[in-house]
């Protein structure tokens, strides 16, 4: 998905919860997301200090923090099925919670894993 550098920095911009309705809208249309990989998946860490796998809806969301703490990092695809019925599940296994679109200074938004995969299946249906 290609995505010009005024519209990266829009989105970059946006608050919390709009990153996540454009993260809902952009991940079912190329029916993927993306997160970081280096020897194993980026991870960061709330407050409170729990585990968080951040996820971005596009390769150029992802790039855009594959810098400082992350620069060995690469963006890897995560196919929406596999995101919903692998990931999700082992996520919440494991006690992992789930940062949908972080950007710098804002670690973005931590939803209930039920209602990310009824929003992108919602989204999903809307679209086919």
């Amino acid at each position: 998905m290609r995505i010009g550098p005024e519209k990266l920095k829009a989105v970059l911009a946006l608050p919390g919860p709009k990153r996540y309705s454009h993260f809902v809208k952009v991940a079912a249309d190329q029916n993927c997301v993306w997160g970081l990989y280096a020897d194993g998946w980026a991870l960061m860490e709330t407050d409170a200090g729990e585990r968080v796998f951040p996820v971005w809806p596009a390769e150029p969301y992802a790039a855009a923090l594959a810098h400082a703490d992350w620069a060995e990092y690469v963006p890897r695809r995560i196919e929406i099925d596999s995101f919903i019925d692998e990931l999700l599940p082992s996520l919440r296994q494991t006690g992992t919670l789930l940062g949908v679109f972080p950007v710098p200074g804002d670690r973005g938004v931590t939803p209930e894993f039920d209602v990310v995969v009824k929003d992108i299946k919602a989204e999903l249906s809307r679209i086919e």
